[in-house]
């Protein structure tokens, strides 16, 4: 079965930093463009970052310079660091490359 499990959110002061994790279950990762997605209170889901199977990555103007997605095949685990946080970036974080089986996400919150 697919599954994602996020983990590495908490309270962060603005500027401040952290690394999100996912483990993915239930299919060959290695040859799936992955994505970081978060959705803030009352607001939809929206995309953060994708990386390829084979390394390119994409970010999404808000996060571009701040954040970087990366990838471990043999741990079948993608990361986000998150650099110089602010406000705005407060949301429940997921990672997900079909669109379904959301996990539980982990929870990014940025205040003083």
């Amino acid at each position: 079965q697919v599954q994602f499990v996020e983990s590495g959110g908490g309270l962060v002061q603005p500027g401040g930093s952290l690394r999100l994790s996912c483990a993915a279950r239930g299919f060959i990762f290695n040859v799936y463009t992955m994505g970081w997605y978060r959705q803030a209170p009352g607001k939809q889901r929206e995309f953060v970052a994708r990386i390829t199977s084979g390394g390119s990555t994409d970010y999404a103007e808000s996060v571009k310079d701040r954040f970087t997605i990366s990838r471990d095949n043999a741990k079948n685990t993608v990361y986000l660091q998150m650099n110089s946080l602010k406000p705005e970036d407060t949301a429940v974080y997921y990672c997900n490359t079909f669109g379904t089986n959301w996990g539980q996400g982990t929870q990014v919150t940025v205040s003083s």
